[in-house]
């Protein structure tokens, strides 16, 4: 028997993490992008969600941040992911 069956390599502690931020971060990503694309152009609603997060009055601005938001999530996503491969 092998020491290393019993320890969890890098990449298998870390690549569950890329999952917990890459998760919410594609899904806020999308739910912005479409709630931009809907405030502008009126006619996407892809994530009904993100709605019910936005204050009245400051639908763009909100929009806007959750992107930002979901772009730093997928962001971090992939700094651990690459830490972990090493």
């Amino acid at each position: 028997m092998t020491s290393s069956s019993s320890s969890s390599s890098p990449s298998a502690s870390s690549g569950g993490w890329s999952g917990v931020l890459g998760v919410p971060g594609g899904a806020l990503l999308v739910a912005g992008a479409t709630g931009l694309l809907h405030e502008w152009f009126g006619f996407i609603r892809f994530l009904g969600f993100a709605r019910h997060l936005i204050p009245a009055g400051h639908e763009v601005l909100g929009y806007a941040l959750m992107t930002f938001v979901g772009c730093v999530l997928l962001a971090g996503a992939e700094a651990v992911r690459r830490r972990g491969r090493g």
